[in-house]
């Protein structure tokens, strides 16, 4: 390993980069790694960033039956002429916007 390499390894674990456990694919060296940026220590590669993967939140399903239940009152609404069926959508619509803020309470 050379001193510059050396240095630039010992630095990003300052700065608090990880020691990775799988090798370097070129040659097998001791790799670190600081903000998806890996750097070999023996042969100096840098072999790009590494998407660092997280789970994703995942929207509830009732959330989801809920926004879509909006959308088409929504669309009923704007199509319906009869005021009293406009009362009634709206009834509705106010009832599923309640149950979307008691969701996104817990």
């Amino acid at each position: 390993m050379s001193e510059e390499l050396r240095k630039e390894a010992a630095k990003m674990l300052l700065n608090g980069a990880t020691l990775l456990s799988e090798p370097c694919p070129y040659c097998k060296g001791v790799r670190v790694m600081k903000e998806g940026q890996a750097l070999c220590t023996k042969c100096g590669r840098k072999p790009g960033k590494k998407k660092i993967v997280t789970e994703e939140k995942r929207e509830n399903p009732l959330k989801q039956t809920l926004d879509k239940k909006l959308e088409d009152l929504s669309k009923e609404l704007e199509k319906e002429m009869d005021h009293d069926k406009q009362q009634a959508i709206l009834k509705s619509i106010n009832s599923v916007l309640e149950m979307i803020d008691k969701i996104k309470e817990k």
